[in-house]
């Protein structure tokens, strides 16, 4: 009963016989502890009357001879029959069983009509008392968290790395698109309006290969260019607004609050790589890619990296400084932090929610034990701050 039941069925895909009868027997919970259970009472029985036996022919039927009798024979039975072997077999639980299924099977068949007529009684007492036992050869469905906790406990048979993958796997559907998209002020666009000359700078020393396309405001969001279909017309003539038309694909919106694996998914059915995330109204709050996602999985790629640092610049050692627009998840998984990300997804964000108020350069405060300076305040936010990193309580 003891014995790993998915271990147990990993051997069994892999062909092994001993496996599949100790497998049959786990199926059928009631006829295995039918034979246990009949060999047991057997010896146990056999032994106290052999005991009984013993002590009358050798010091005679008295009171102080049956009693001592009585318990050898008791202290026998619980080291031997009970307690050991009990213990080693819940020790030992897999090699046991398997070689111990060689035996049981046939001796099963051999005396299975005695245990159907002792289950017989079971059965009709189970009915009686409207008990409905669970088939205990059943392994039982695990949780995400119980998943979670298996494999932080095989952290010594899991490499690292696929053990941080496997984990950030598991918080996928606790983590939405907002807490990864690239919010809609560091959005880089082209203005479909704009003269054909900036159109083509813009293009030449883009960043992403993928640019949204709008008209006249960002909210109005009219497709997605693939600067790479465009990239070798962009020094040339032959660059004009109606063939950036005809290249653009229409746009895809994502609403927000998506779970992160719900969009994996979405984005594979859809055979897109870019969402634009828009609230409730409609209104643009960010963008999010499929590598966005995938860094959650994985880590960040070395190109990504480069390309983000620069919302984070080193100081010294244990400090940093952080533009306001930087996520709290980004920061967590670059400076290896712990701020709460289940409030505000900005270090701005964070900020104005503890203080309520918009607060003066100069300003210091402690949050989530991280001491952070404010350096620079710009339209109704912070705009730079100071975090020290190595004094956390």
């Amino acid at each position: 009963m003891a014995l790993n039941r998915y271990r147990l069925r990993h051997l069994v895909s892999k062909g092994n016989r001993a496996a599949r009868l100790t497998e049959g027997l786990l199926n059928k919970t009631d006829r295995l502890l039918g034979v246990m259970l009949l060999g047991n009472a057997f010896v146990n029985a056999a032994a106290a009357t052999l005991a009984s036996v013993i002590t009358v022919r050798l010091v005679g039927d008295g009171e102080f001879a049956l009693t001592l009798a009585t318990l050898s024979v008791t202290l026998a039975i619980l080291v031997f029959s009970e307690v050991t072997p009990k213990v080693v077999g819940a020790a030992y639980a897999e090699p046991i069983a398997l070689s111990a299924s060689y035996v049981v099977v046939p001796l099963l068949r051999l005396v299975y009509p005695i245990v159907w007529f002792v289950n017989l009684f079971v059965q009709s007492l189970l009915w009686l008392t409207r008990l409905k036992p669970k088939n205990n050869g059943e392994a039982q469905p695990l949780s995400m968290e119980e998943l979670r906790t298996l494999v932080l406990e095989g952290a010594h048979y899991i490499p690292a790395k696929h053990q941080t993958i496997l984990l950030n796997l598991f918080g996928l559907e606790d983590i939405t698109v907002d807490d990864v998209m690239t919010p809609r002020h560091q959005i880089e666009a082209i203005d479909i309006d704009d003269p054909i000359d900036e159109i083509r700078s813009r293009l030449a020393t883009s960043h992403h290969t993928m640019q949204p396309v709008y008209s006249n405001q960002l909210d109005e969001i009219v497709g997605v260019l693939h600067v790479r279909k465009v990239l070798h017309q962009a020094h040339s003539a032959e660059l004009t607004v109606e063939t950036l038309k005809e290249i653009m694909r229409p746009p895809y919106f994502v609403p927000a609050g998506t779970p992160l694996l719900t969009q994996l998914q979405n984005f594979q059915e859809s055979q897109r790589r870019v969402g634009l995330v828009v609230d409730e109204y409609g209104e643009l709050q960010g963008l999010v890619t499929v590598d966005d996602i995938l860094e959650e999985i994985v880590g960040e790629f070395s190109g990504r990296a480069l390309t983000h640092a620069r919302h984070i610049h080193r100081e010294s050692d244990g400090v940093v400084l952080v533009e306001g627009g930087c996520s709290l998840r980004e920061l967590n998984r670059k400076l290896k932090l712990h701020f709460r990300i289940d409030g505000p997804k900005t270090i701005n964000g964070r900020i104005l929610e503890h203080l309520e108020d918009i607060p003066e350069p100069g300003t210091s405060v402690k949050i989530d034990g991280y001491p952070i300076e404010i350096v620079q305040t710009q339209d109704r936010m912070v705009k730079m701050v100071r975090i020290q990193f190595t004094s956390v309580q």
